[in-house]
């Protein structure tokens, strides 16, 4: 995948220490402060998004999507699992990959310490991916990963959602991704990352309330907030080039292409 549509924005331009300015205490409080001018700011316009977020229109789901799950064929319905609000993670894992793609499984290392507080405010967590459950299964037990998993491998459900396309369709040239048109699109990108959100109300009516792509994914992995508070931040070039599944750092000439084997 392409940097512009990965998930991860890299500062190109940090200084090793060798060169980084060094000041004296209250040169450096006065810098501090500055910046302080600018974070506040970011802090209000997240609020104000936030905001924006929530007055989103709704649009109400029409079709009845299937999903092989632990439990066996479930519904959109029964991902909600008694509660109102429910997110998916459109997980980069198709049918031919050998394992889930690196930075899926960099944003889902975050959701398990999440699930209690999401679980017990009203909100379920799914992921989605077009392989087989058996592969999801096998690769969930080896990231030891406890949120739910399931297949949309006979489902439009992916596909509805703009996070995959049909080699039919990227092969006409363009595909529609992150709300524009991309010319040219590689053949590789049957999957790309992605969320979608959705309300069930007391009538058990499901409405599609919002769907985020590419970087707007990046708050799944919340290891990126502690990159960007270090000296260095996020290390230069493509997130697939550092970031390595948990269980392959200690592994020699890993593999950390993101996808790669189609």
């Amino acid at each position: 995948m392409s940097n512009n549509l990965a998930t991860g924005f890299i500062n190109e331009n940090v200084k090793p220490s060798q060169t980084h300015q060094t000041v004296t205490q209250s040169e450096w409080l006065e810098a501090r402060k500055k910046l302080l001018i600018k974070e506040k700011q970011l802090t209000r316009l997240h609020d104000e998004i936030a905001k924006a977020r929530l007055e989103l229109p709704w649009v109400k789901i029409q079709k009845n999507y299937t999903f092989n799950s632990p439990d066996g064929t479930v519904g959109l319905s029964d991902l909600f699992d008694g509660r109102s609000q429910l997110i998916v993670q459109h997980f980069m894992f198709g049918p031919n990959d050998a394992e889930g793609c690196v930075g899926c499984s960099f944003g889902a290392d975050s959701i398990d310490g999440m699930l209690a507080h999401l679980e017990n405010n009203d909100v379920s967590i799914t992921a989605i991916s077009r392989a087989p459950l058996a592969k999801l299964n096998a690769y969930k037990k080896r990231m030891g990963w406890k949120f739910n998993w399931v297949s949309s491998e006979h489902s439009d459900f992916n596909y509805d959602f703009n996070a995959s396309f049909r080699p039919v369709d990227l092969a006409k040239g363009n595909i529609i991704y992150n709300y524009e048109t991309i010319e040219n699109p590689s053949i590789h990108w049957e999957d790309l990352p992605g969320i979608s959100v959705f309300y069930k109300d007391e009538n058990g009516e499901i409405y599609h309330t919002y769907s985020a792509y590419a970087r707007g994914t990046e708050f799944l992995a919340t290891a990126f907030d502690y990159f960007d508070v270090t000296p260095l931040g996020r290390k230069p070039g493509d997130l697939s080039k550092y970031i390595k599944r948990h269980d392959s750092y200690s592994k020699m000439n890993s593999d950390s292409s993101c996808c790669s084997s189609k």
